[in-house]
């Protein structure tokens, strides 16, 4: 089992920019990749990022392509979310999460179901 602990959340204005961490200790050796959801009120989660951890590509959401960047430091055992440009949209819990599964696209590690291990989220919030 992989532990997950986010970190990073806040509040910001509309345009600013936050940095969330995600660090991951147990059995990271087994993860494939790690991803961030987010959750806004009465929403479902929904798949924002996902990073492969052995080469390091990245899938994103039409909605925050250009402005988020997802990115993993392999010797911290760390992931990021760089977000910029932030709108009230974004504010939402986000989560990060692990997944020991192999997938051969991208489709799968869009969802929810593919990850095994979740951290507890941080809170996002954004002012207009």
């Amino acid at each position: 089992q992989v532990q997950l602990v986010e970190s990073g959340g806040g509040l910001v204005q509309t345009g600013g920019s936050l940095r969330l961490s995600c660090v991951a200790s147990g059995r990271t050796f087994s993860t494939v990749a790690m991803a961030w959801f987010r959750q806004a009120p009465g929403k479902e989660r929904e798949f924002v990022a996902f990073i492969r951890w052995g080469d390091g590509t990245t899938t994103y959401t039409d909605s925050v392509k250009g402005r988020f960047t997802i990115s993993r430091d392999n010797a911290k055992n760390t992931m990021y979310l760089q977000m910029s440009s932030l709108k009230p949209e974004d504010a939402a819990v986000y989560y990060c999460a692990a997944s020991t599964i192999p997938c051969s696209g991208d489709r799968c590690y869009r969802a929810l179901i593919w990850y095994q291990s979740w951290g507890q989220g941080t809170q996002v919030t954004v002012s207009s």
